[in-house]
């Protein structure tokens, strides 16, 4: 395993260190590779995401034409449910 060093503000140091006071982590470490999981998990899906709306159906060529159709949409169902 390799080892990384990084300069930290102080204020977040005690913010990690209290994740791992309240005994949700055993170490620093297992708390950084923690959230590095978690992000490296949410770009796993939002690539996945992506890849099955390109499989979804048969595509459309997005113009300023169709963008202000569908801002004007969702403003006028924005209207809608305020009303």
């Amino acid at each position: 395993m390799n080892t990384l060093n990084i300069s930290l503000p102080e204020s977040i140091q005690a913010f990690i260190e209290q994740q791992v006071a309240k005994g949700n982590y055993g170490t620093v470490n297992d708390y950084i590779l923690h959230l590095i999981s978690q992000e490296q998990a949410k770009i796993a899906r939002v690539e996945s995401l992506l890849l099955e709306g390109l499989d979804s159906g048969e595509s459309i060529e997005l113009t300023d034409e169709w963008w202000e159709t569908k801002r004007s949409q969702l403003v006028q169902g924005i209207q809608d449910t305020q009303e």
